[in-house]
């Protein structure tokens, strides 16, 4: 089945030589074809280039009618599979109470928890899913998903297998990440040791059996997980098979951006709370610092220094974290506009930050993150604009008009 998406006013985010990710200056680099077509072959880009230049055939024609062409957006951090919503405690935090304060009482992420281990299987997929098809509908292509609100050996194969179901009936590329040390159940409080034991003998062991995650990850933090903790839990999962991420940084410089080098994570994300030695550390290294703007807005948290970690030569991602508590929208449209607008990013800058280094953050840019002949045919039709800055620039506004996932339209 081939494919042609024909009269595109501009398509943007080609690559004739692919990169994994862009790092430093070269986030800055972002090429695209005006007056051009795109070729789909069986799901995958075949070919692009100037219109004038086509003179093949197809089975099937698009008319981009002069609209803007770019490739879907991959979000790396997300926590979508989750039983209820928590705005009572969005208005504790108006009233002053810190997200620490709320966790040590028993909400937070335990809240979340309680309501999870309650709802079925079917239950949680099918609020997943819309979720999953409300974010698809904006744009984004390819998605991360975390267990974690389950903290208990049950709940988190439940949360997975949940996760294995979405990826089986979604066409978006879907990557899962086991979660287990996401918060410490209140039995546990005080000998939190225990507890990494059960991640580490029990869930661990239990979830590499049924082959339910691509990544394990710890939320290494004040308050929460040590470096000691997150190292044992790592090394016990990299046995399985699972490559380490790091939720690191977000309360205080906690030693886990240091640790998820250490045992070469893809990424470490958060990073509101950045040092000269965490980027130093970061430097050489094949590990992606994500930085998730829509946490630090939702919790006015201090800002990732995303200027200063580029301008030292790192690659930056930008992901939503979209969850119920801490930021509870997967619009990675707003994602791309904050990171111009409290970033400072290019709008160049900004699109490698939520495409193509996203899709290295959850180990895809292989397969999609920009527009390049044989990655998945992942990418949206806007509506009509002027250019590609007026997608950060309209920050209010939902710009996608068509997305289309394996060369079909959703």
């Amino acid at each position: 089945m081939r494919t042609l998406v024909k009269n595109i006013k501009e398509l943007v985010g080609v690559e004739t030589s692919p990169k994994f990710r862009k790092q430093g200056k070269e986030m800055a680099q972002l090429e695209s074809v005006k007056d051009a077509c795109l070729l789909v072959e069986d799901g995958k880009i075949k070919a692009f280039g100037p219109m004038s230049e086509w003179n093949g055939t197809a089975d099937k024609v698009v008319d981009a009618a002069g609209r803007m062409v770019m490739p879907t957006f991959c979000d790396s951090h997300t926590h979508i599979v989750y039983a209820n919503s928590r705005e009572h405690e969005f208005v504790d935090k108006i009233r002053g109470l810190s997200y620490e304060e709320i966790a040590k009482r028993g909400g937070g992420i335990l809240n979340s928890a309680k309501a999870t281990a309650a709802a079925s299987e079917d239950e949680l997929y099918d609020m997943a899913k819309q979720r999953l098809d409300e974010v698809m509908r904006m744009g984004t292509g390819a998605i991360e998903i975390k267990s974690g609100y389950g903290l208990s050996t049950e709940s988190e194969l439940k949360l997975l297998r949940v996760i294995r179901r979405l990826k089986e009936n979604s066409p978006m590329t879907i990557k899962s990440n086991f979660l287990g040390a996401h918060g410490i159940p209140m039995e546990y409080r005080g000998h939190q040791e225990d507890y990494v034991d059960l991640v580490i003998n029990e869930m661990i062991p239990k979830v590499a059996a049924e082959g339910l995650a691509d990544f394990i990850d710890v939320f290494c933090d004040q308050g929460f997980f040590t470096v000691e903790d997150t190292a044992r839990i790592l090394e016990a999962g990299i046995k399985y098979g699972m490559r380490p991420k790091i939720h690191a940084n977000e309360m205080a410089v906690s030693g886990g951006v240091q640790v998820g080098v250490k045992y070469n994570a893809i990424s470490v994300d958060h990073l509101e709370q950045m040092g000269d030695a965490e980027i130093e550390c970061l430097k050489g290294t094949e590990t992606m610092p994500t930085i998730l703007p829509g946490c630090a807005f939702f919790l006015n948290l201090p800002l990732s220094p995303a200027r200063k970690m580029i301008e030292a030569g790192l690659p930056v991602a930008m992901a939503s974290d979209y969850n119920p508590g801490t930021s509870p929208s997967g619009n990675m449209q707003l994602i791309l506009s904050m990171a111009c607008i409290r970033y400072r990013l290019t709008p160049e800058e900004a699109i490698n930050a939520t495409t193509l280094n996203t899709a290295y953050a959850m180990g895809v840019s292989n397969e999609v993150g920009s527009i390049a002949v044989g990655k998945k045919a992942n990418f949206y039709i806007t509506k009509p604009i002027a250019s590609y800055e007026y997608m950060p620039y309209a920050y209010g506004e939902n710009k996608v008009e068509r997305v289309f996932l394996n060369g079909v339209e959703v």
